[in-house]
C-alpha cells in the first residue's frame, strides 16, 4: 500500500479537500486505484450534531456515517463510496483507546498519547486504507490521507506524531507528503512573498516531518523566481514545487496538477513510475471546458436557512452544477434567506422582504433544501406556496418535502393549523411525525441514516421516469420526522401523489404534483450521490423543467435509463418566469454564479 499525505499550512481553507481530491482523481486516471482518508482532529465523534455554521454541509454516506464534506470531494471525483471509518476524529480515536483501557487490553500499563493514541492513529489508517471503495474487490493501489487544520494546530499534534511515525513504519518508497501552502501577494507591494510558505514548511520540519513536494496557492501562478526562492529556502526540488492558482472552477485543478507533471512527482517518489501510465482525463477535459463555454442561464431560487454560508449546501450546488453542464445551462444560484419571506420581516426589514421575493419571482425554479429548527419554515412554506400556486419547477429536499406537504394541507385541505410536530408538538393536525424509532434525548447518530431503499408505487410519473423507470431506487437519508401516514389518503384524495414509499409501504418517500409542470418532494437526499457527468435524475429533472426542456430529459431518461450530457432541444423556452433576474455579482466556486446575497467566497 502506498500513501500519500495532503497537509495545509499559514490558513485554513486553502482547498486541501480539492488539491487531495484532485490527486486522487490524477493517479486514477495513471491507472492505479485510489482510496481516501479524511482525519478531523476535532473532539466530536462524528460531524453529525455540529451546526453547518461550523464546518459547512454534514455530508451522509451509504453505511450512515455523518462525515465532513470533504468526503463528499472525494466521492465526486473519484467516483467511490467510502465508509464511516474513512473519517477519523480525535473523539472516534480517544473513545477507541478509552474502550480498550476499560476492557483492560493495556494489561495495567499507563495509557499515553504516546504510544497508545499514535499507535491507535496508525493502525486505524492501515485498517481502513485496505478497504475496496471503487465495487472491486482486493485492496486499493494508493490511499490519499488528508489532515485537516493548519499546521501548528495544537489538536492535530497527536496526528502530526503519529504520522511522523507512519512514514517510518511503512517505509521511504511508500508514503509522499503533499504540503499545500499560500503564497499571497500584497496590494501594496505588488509581488508574491513566500515568507509565509517557509515558515510553514520550517514549522512541518520541526515537527518530524519532510514535504516532498509544495503545492502553493495564490492568485496567480508562480513567477519563475518566486518557484526557485521556495525550492532553496524549503528544501525541496524545484520541479516538485506546484502552483494552483485561481481558476473557473475546481474541474481545472487536476489538469493543472498534470500540467505541472505532478502525478510523475508522486509516482517518482512513491516508486510507481514504471507501473503506471499517463493520465486518461479526456472526459475530464472535456467536461471543464465544456463549464467554461456555457451561457444560456438557469436561475435558481436556493430558499434556505443557512445561506449565509454555501458550504452549508455544498452538495447541493454540486449536483446542480452537474445537472445544469449536462443540460448544457450556466448555472445561477438566487441565494434567498427563507426567514426573510415571512410576514414579520415585511414589518421589521422591508427592504429584505422585497428582495427575497423579487428573487424568489424571478427564479426559473425553486429548491428548499433540507434543516433543522423552526427559524426560517413559514418562509419555506411561502416558497413552497408560491412555486405550487405560480407552475415554478420545484424540488424539495427532505424538511423540504415536508413543507411541501405542510402547504397542501393547509392551502388546499383548509386545516390552516397543520404543521409538523417539530415545530409544534400541539398541533391537531399533525402532517408532519417524530419517527418512533427516533431518540429525543440522543442526538447523535439516531437518525434515519444512509442508504435506503425507495419503491416506486406509480411508475408513470416523473420521478419514476427521471430514473429510467426502474421499480425502486436506492438513495441516502437523514432525517428524523416523516409525513404522517394517517393524513396520506387525505392528501392523495385532493390531488397529491405519493409515488415513493419504503419497503414497508407506510413512510412516504417522494411525493408529486401530477397537474403541475415539475413539484417534487423527496425525503432522501438526492444530492449526495451526484457526480461530474453523471447527475443526479432530480436535479437533472429540476433543471430541465426551469428550462421549459422536461420533456425531452424525461424522453432520454426513459430510453437510456441514465441521464446523458448535454440535453438541449434548441433555444431555452423560458416558460416559468414572471421577473427580471437579479443582476449577478459574485460568483461561487465550480462554475457556480451568485446573487452576491450574503455569501462568502
Amino acid at each position: 500500500m502506498k500513501y500519500v499525505l495532503v497537509t495545509g499550512g499559514v490558513v485554513s481553507g486553502l482547498g486541501k479537500g480539492v488539491t487531495a481530491s484532485s490527486i486522487g482523481l490524477l493517479l486514477k486516471a495513471c491507472g492505479l486505484r485510489v482510496t481516501s482518508i479524511k482525519i478531523d482532529p476535532y473532539l466530536n465523534t462524528d460531524a453529525g450534531t455540529m451546526s453547518p455554521f461550523e464546518h459547512g454541509e454534514v455530508f451522509v454516506l451509504d453505511d450512515g456515517g455523518e462525515v465532513d464534506l470533504d468526503l463528499g470531494n472525494y466521492e465526486r471525483f473519484l467516483n467511490i463510496k467510502l465508509t464511516r471509518d474513512h473519517n477519523i476524529t480525535t473523539g472516534k480515536i480517544y473513545q477507541s483507546v478509552i474502550d480498550k483501557e476499560r476492557r483492560g487490553d493495556y494489561l495495567g500499563k499507563t495509557v499515553q498519547v504516546v504510544p497508545h493514541i499514535t499507535d491507535a492513529i496508525q493502525e486505524w489508517i492501515e485498517r481502513v486504507a485496505t478497504i475496496p471503495v471503487d465495487g472491486k474487490s482486493g485492496s486499493p493501489d494508493v490511499c490519499v490521507i488528508e489532515l485537516g487544520g493548519t499546521i501548528g494546530d495544537i489538536e492535530s499534534m497527536p496526528f502530526i506524531e503519529a504520522l511522523g511515525q507512519f512514514s517510518y513504519r511503512v517505509g521511504a518508497e511508500n508514503f509522499c507528503l503533499i504540503h499545500v501552502s499560500l503564497v499571497p501577494v500584497l496590494n501594496v507591494v505588488g509581488e508574491q512573498k513566500t515568507k509565509p510558505t517557509q515558515h510553514s514548511v520550517r514549522q512541518l520540519r520541526g515537527l518530524g516531518l519532510t514535504p516532498h513536494i509544495l503545492t502553493c496557492r495564490s492568485t496567480t501562478a508562480l513567477e519563475e523566481n518566486v518557484k526557485v526562492k521556495v525550492s532553496q529556502f524549503c528544501h525541496v526540488p524545484l520541479d516538485n514545487i506546484v502552483t494552483l492558482y485561481d481558476v473557473p472552477n475546481i474541474w481545472h485543478i487536476p489538469l493543472l496538477l498534470r500540467d505541472q507533471k505532478a502525478h510523475e512527482a508522486i509516482l517518482k517518489v512513491l516508486n510507481l513510475l514504471g507501473k503506471a501510465g499517463e493520465p486518461a482525463l479526456d472526459e475530464w477535459i472535456s467536461r471543464a471546458e465544456k463549464c467554461d463555454k456555457l451561457h444560456e442561464p438557469v436561475h435558481i431560487a436556493m430558499v434556505g436557512k443557512y445561506t449565509g454560508l454555501s458550504d452549508s449546501y455544498l452538495s447541493v450546488l454540486k449536483a446542480l452544477l452537474h445537472a445544469s453542464v449536462s443540460h448544457g445551462k450556466k448555472l445561477f444560484v438566487d441565494w434567498v434567506p427563507a426567514s426573510d419571506l415571512e410576514d414579520a420581516t415585511s414589518k421589521e426589514n422591508p427592504d429584505a422582504y422585497k428582495a427575497a421575493w423579487k428573487l424568489l419571482k424571478g427564479a426559473d425554479g425553486v429548491l428548499v433544501p433540507g434543516g433543522f429548527g423552526d427559524r426560517g419554515v413559514e418562509g419555506k412554506i411561502l416558497a413552497a406556496k408560491f412555486a405550487r400556486e405560480n407552475k415554478v419547477p420545484f424540488l424539495g429536499i427532505c424538511l423540504g418535502m415536508q413543507i411541501a406537504v405542510i402547504d397542501f394541507a393547509r392551502s388546499v385541505l383548509g386545516l390552516k393549523d397543520a404543521n409538523s410536530t417539530e415545530f409544534d408538538p400541539n398541533t391537531k393536525n399533525p402532517c408532519v411525525i417524530f419517527m418512533p424509532e427516533g431518540s429525543k434525548t440522543q442526538m447523535g447518530g439516531t437518525m434515519r441514516l444512509g442508504s435506503r431503499r425507495t419503491v416506486f408505487h406509480i411508475l408513470d410519473c416523473k420521478s419514476a421516469k427521471l430514473y429510467g423507470t426502474r421499480s425502486y431506487i436506492d438513495e441516502r437519508h437523514r432525517h428524523r420526522y416523516e409525513v404522517n401516514p394517517d393524513m396520506v389518503a387525505r392528501l392523495e384524495k385532493a390531488g397529491l401523489s405519493f409515488t415513493g414509499k419504503d419497503e414497508t409501504g407506510r413512510r412516504m418517500e417522494i411525493v408529486e404534483l401530477p397537474n403541475h409542470p415539475y413539484f417534487v418532494g423527496v425525503q432522501f437526499h438526492p444530492e449526495f450521490k451526484s457526480r461530474p457527468g453523471i447527475p443526479s435524475p432530480l436535479f437533472l429533472g429540476l433543471i430541465a423543467a426551469a428550462c421549459g426542456e422536461l420533456d425531452v430529459a424525461l424522453h432520454s431518461c426513459g430510453s437510456q435509463r441514465t441521464v446523458p450530457n448535454g440535453v438541449v432541444n434548441g433555444p431555452p423556452k423560458r416558460l416559468y418566469r414572471n421577473v427580471a433576474p437579479a443582476k449577478c455579482t459574485k460568483g461561487l466556486p465550480d462554475g457556480v454564479y451568485s446573487n452576491g446575497n450574503g455569501i462568502y467566497l
